[in-house]
C-alpha cells in the first residue's frame, strides 16, 4: 500500500520561507519520480516542480529561482524548499510519485495547505 504524507505547510508572511516534506512508503523510492503540484483556491491543479529518479529537476516558470525540489533516497523523502513566498503561492500542495517516465505519476498524497498572507 503506497502512502505519501506531506508536512510542513502553514501560514507565512510574504517574503518568507517554508520547506515541505513528502514521506513515501510502499514504493521503491529510489526508482520513483516525484513531483509537487499545487491547487490554488478556485483554480486547476498545476505542476510546481519534479525530480526524476536520477535527480534531474524541472520547475514551473512561476517558481524558478524561488523553489527548489530535492530528494533523500535514504529517508524515502522528497522536499520542496520555498523561498520568497508570494500571496499567489497560496494553495494546497500535493506530493505525487510513481514509476512512469513523466509526471503526473500514479500516487498522490493528501495535500498540505500553504497560505501566504500578512
Amino acid at each position: 500500500q503506497v502512502q505519501l504524507v506531506e508536512s510542513g505547510g502553514g501560514l507565512v508572511q510574504p517574503g518568507g520561507s517554508l520547506r515541505l516534506s513528502c514521506a513515501a512508503s510502499g514504493v521503491i523510492f529510489s526508482l520513483a519520480g516525484v513531483g509537487w503540484y499545487r491547487q490554488p483556491p478556485g483554480k486547476e491543479r498545476e505542476l510546481v516542480a519534479v525530480i526524476s529518479n536520477n535527480f534531474i529537476t524541472n520547475s514551473a516558470d512561476s517558481v524558478k529561482g524561488r523553489f527548489t525540489i530535492s530528494r533523500d533516497n535514504a529517508k524515502n523523502t522528497a522536499y520542496l524548499q520555498m523561498n520568497s513566498l508570494k500571496p499567489e503561492d497560496t494553495a494546497v500542495y500535493y506530493c505525487n510519485a510513481g514509476y512512469s517516465s513523466t509526471a503526473p505519476y500514479r500516487y498522490w498524497g493528501q495535500g498540505t495547505q500553504v497560505t501566504v498572507s500578512s
